[in-house]
């Protein structure tokens, strides 16, 4: 322990004789750390906010649609036919053992009046079912009920934006509206859910019953697809595998036709949106992982500048019964030194600057303990890689020849 520690002391002393070429030396390392440290920041950053806003999608959802991305030859997009109806979300509640609720879903845009006051929203129509799916909680007020559904009633759940809009800092719940001039009763108010993937604003949002939409304000009985949440996450898969099989037997379709409807899976949306997220952050860090690289060619450079000024000390020290393992151990310690004090402060820098970006340019950053240990670890190994060489080229010097030069 005592020989480690006077090792130490011997690389603390050598590199503080030049204090602002170690510092430059470091100066590589803590850019090289900081940068990585930063550049992990935010695509962690930026990966936790798209699992957060995939979250307000609601629990262990599946999302129906009429239509298929592939029918009779045609290519067209889910939610482009209207094969979907009010009798098969009700089959797929009762029949789907993996279901566990079902809302039919539609959805069109509207101009709201309240006073002299008037907003143009989105009006989404839904079951009762709609707000457990999607997880939504009232502010004000409550939801409208399974009576409400079944009797189209003019009732309506404002979102905190159209609140925000037409009623400021008055309570909403029992006022009338009008929708389309067709008065609604407001029966509540909806907690703030905020922006989606797509950046739209999903507070920005009517919900009414969609028999009430269906039948006062579009007047026709088709949907354009539903909403479902599974009983548990496990069972995603296997509630998918029902709604099709059974939607298959509902509209007839052969063992050789396609689908004429799309399930489009929250677990799919999440994990492409996460596997993106990765490769973002991967590519991030390996283009700042370069600024160690170059950092480490510094500790490299330096050191055989050392070397060769020091060569006559490690005759010396050679001549007085020092080891050749003593020699290359203080040379790769003076350089794992430089590397974890370079690493250190870029720990530092990188928080800093994570903290700077997050502010000033508003990106979403977080710094996990394993981005910081990984900093750590890479900057201890590029000082033993790249100080070995210089040190092994000191612990090889014939101790004659080091004393002899000048």
């Amino acid at each position: 322990m005592m020989r480690f520690v006077e090792i130490l002391r011997i690389a603390f002393d050598a590199l503080l004789r030049n204090k602002m070429r170690s510092l430059l030396t470091m100066l590589g390392i803590i850019i090289g750390v900081g940068a990585v440290i930063a550049m992990v920041a935010i695509g962690q950053g930026a990966q936790a906010q798209v699992d957060a806003q995939i979250s307000t999608l609601g629990s262990n959802v599946l999302l129906v649609f009429s239509g298929t991305t592939s029918r009779g030859g045609v290519m067209a997009g889910g939610g482009t036919g209207t094969t979907l109806t009010q009798e098969d979300a009700q089959a797929v509640k009762e029949q789907c053992p993996a279901v566990a609720h079902v809302s039919p879903l539609l959805r069109t845009g509207a101009q709201v009046v309240y006073g002299n006051l008037n907003w143009g929203t989105i009006l989404q129509g839904g079951s009762e079912d709609f707000f457990s799916i999607r997880d939504w909680r009232v502010d004000r007020g409550d939801f409208f009920t399974d009576q409400d559904v079944r009797g189209a009633t003019k009732v309506c759940l404002l979102g905190q934006t159209v609140v925000q809009q037409l009623f400021e800092s008055s309570n909403p719940t029992g006022q009338t509206i009008r929708i389309r001039n067709i008065p609604f009763k407001v029966v509540g108010t909806l907690k703030s859910k905020g922006q989606n993937m797509m950046g739209q604003d999903q507070d920005d949002i009517i919900i009414i019953p969609y028999t009430t939409l269906q039948k006062r304000l579009l007047g026709n009985t088709r949907s354009w697809g539903f909403v479902v949440s599974a009983v548990s996450k496990s069972q995603i898969a296997e509630a998918q595998q029902q709604i099709t099989e059974l939607l298959r037997v509902r509209h007839r379709l052969g063992l050789m036709d396609d689908n004429d409807f799309t399930i489009r899976n929250q677990t799919e949306i999440a994990e492409a949106s996460s596997a993106t997220a990765r490769i973002m952050t991967t590519l991030m860090a390996s283009i700042a992982s370069v600024s160690l690289l170059v950092g480490g060619i510094g500790i490299m450079n330096i050191m055989l500048v050392s070397v060769t000024e020091r060569t006559r000390e490690i005759g010396v020290r050679m001549s007085i019964g020092a080891r050749r393992r003593d020699i290359l151990t203080q040379f790769l310690m003076e350089a794992i030194v430089l590397s974890m004090f370079g690493g250190v402060l870029g720990i530092g820098f990188g928080i800093t600057g994570s903290g700077l970006i997050s502010t000033l340019a508003g990106w979403p950053t977080f710094i996990s303990a394993g981005s910081i240990l990984l900093a750590a670890f890479f900057s201890m190994a590029v000082g033993v890689f790249f100080g070995f060489y210089p040190a092994r080229k000191a612990a090889a010097l014939n101790p004659i020849d080091a004393l002899r030069y000048e």
